[in-house]
């Protein structure tokens, strides 16, 4: 296959960078400088030429890593930079989190039908696979406002199935050194089918699943290769004839720009809205855990004032009031004695200052996106 112009680019950068740390470390100092030279030449042509392309970030990571070392290299330092990338690929290690999440059901504010889709989908086929004798989703798709819980109802899960919880977002999987996003996205796919085979659930949570899968313009380079690569993952993930329990669930804020080949391979789409009433105050007991309130806080006139807000909203609502009570008592004080009650009237001015992050448009799109392909 004929590559693109933004492979060869890629590729050519590639090969710079790679002779440039090769010199280097060989002390051959002016031919280290001419190629790092060339590569940022390189590197910065395909930001310029693709400035859309969200390897740009990690493009730009290593111009200017290259640059430095430049400067050092002139100024006479022969060692190596300590944080001169390497040319070897980025360990799984590296780009994920492992670490086992601790999050119950009950410590998650309502959300009821989408933990009631979550349970058919997953936890029901873990604890029952026998039930299942057509198979059960394997894609689920989160979306919804910032700040609503996606993140806590896939750690969530993971506790819930004793599953290994394979954490990342646009940003690790997109190599940290140039051409390796696809094998990333292998190995990745790779070790949860392999914990999976030894007995023990996978989860690979994707945050910001729309960076990796949504609509292009033009490509550059292995954002292609790499592309291709996760539908080639994800379609290996769900093949009915292959009764494991790998789960791929995604996240995102806006999913109106997800490629349609992408959005048919989540079979679950899972709206996770602003919370209602019984969720604000789900919230309001537990962010009042432990703050020290005056008599005249009126619970239920604050949930009816925050109508419109999302989760993280409201937790910044009491963080503010709470700020307010420590600035007086550091303004009047000096830090000494301890800070008063918290009280209606800092509510109030809280509020007056804070407005809910999410917009009426935006929650229309989401209406109309999830009216368009809900699947729950």
């Amino acid at each position: 296959m004929q590559m693109s112009a933004s492979e060869e680019l890629e590729q050519m950068a590639v090969k710079y960078a790679n002779e440039a740390i090769r010199f280097d470390k060989e002390g051959a100092r002016n031919n280290a400088i001419s190629r790092y030279d060339r590569a940022i030449e390189i590197l910065l042509k395909l930001c310029a030429l693709y400035p859309e392309a969200p390897q740009n970030k990690l493009y730009a990571q290593h111009v200017e890593t290259f640059k430095k070392r430049v400067q050092e290299l002139k100024e006479g330092r022969s060692d190596p930079a300590s944080d001169q990338p390497s040319s070897k690929p980025v360990k799984l290690d590296q780009m994920v989190l492992t670490e086992k999440p601790n999050i119950k059901w009950n410590e998650i504010a309502n959300l009821h039908d989408a933990k009631k889709a979550i349970e058919e989908a997953v936890v029901f086929p873990v604890k029952r696979p026998d039930l299942f004798p057509l198979g059960w989703p394997k894609g689920i798709l989160f979306f919804g406002p910032p700040g609503c819980g996606k993140t806590l109802l896939a750690a969530a899960i993971a506790t819930e199935i004793d599953a290994s919880f394979y954490s990342i977002d646009a940003a690790s999987i997109m190599s940290k050194w140039l051409g390796e996003s696809e094998k990333n996205v292998s190995e990745l796919f790779s070790s949860a089918r392999r914990t999976s085979t030894d007995g023990k659930p996978a989860i690979i949570f994707i945050d910001e699943i729309d960076s990796l899968v949504g609509i292009r313009g033009d490509e550059v380079g292995g954002e292609v290769r790499m592309r291709n690569q996760f539908l080639k993952e994800m379609d290996n993930v769900l093949d009915k004839k292959r009764l494991t329990h790998v789960y791929v669930i995604g996240a995102t804020n806006k999913p109106w720009v997800l490629d349609e080949p992408f959005i048919r391979r989540f079979q679950r789409r899972i709206y996770v809205p602003l919370p209602g009433n019984e969720a604000r105050k789900e919230m309001f007991s537990i962010y009042t855990n432990g703050l020290n309130l005056s008599n005249d806080v009126d619970a239920e006139i604050l949930i009816g004032r925050t109508e419109g807000y999302s989760g993280s909203d409201i937790r910044d609502v009491f963080q503010g009031a709470q700020t307010r009570v420590v600035r007086e008592l550091f303004e009047n004080n000096g830090a000494r004695g301890q800070v008063r009650a918290i009280t209606m009237d800092d509510f109030r001015e809280v509020l007056k200052k804070r407005k809910p992050s999410v917009s009426t448009q935006m929650l229309n799109l989401y209406d109309r996106w999830f009216d368009t392909y809900k699947a729950l």
